[in-house]
């Protein structure tokens, strides 16, 4: 069975939610970070030690 990442992700974040019930500013804070850190100087760094 193959899932595709976005969903493996949506539903890791929807239980994450759930279950531990980060206020929403958070949420927000961290999804507009992760955005804005894709498009900086630190993009390739940062890919290099994921991958």
């Amino acid at each position: 069975m193959r899932v595709p990442l976005w969903l493996a992700l949506l539903c890791v974040a929807v239980l994450g939610v759930k279950l531990i019930r980060p206020p929403w500013w958070l949420v927000a804070v961290l999804l507009l970070g992760g955005y804005l850190l894709t498009d900086s100087l630190l993009a390739p760094v940062i890919d290099s030690l994921v991958k």
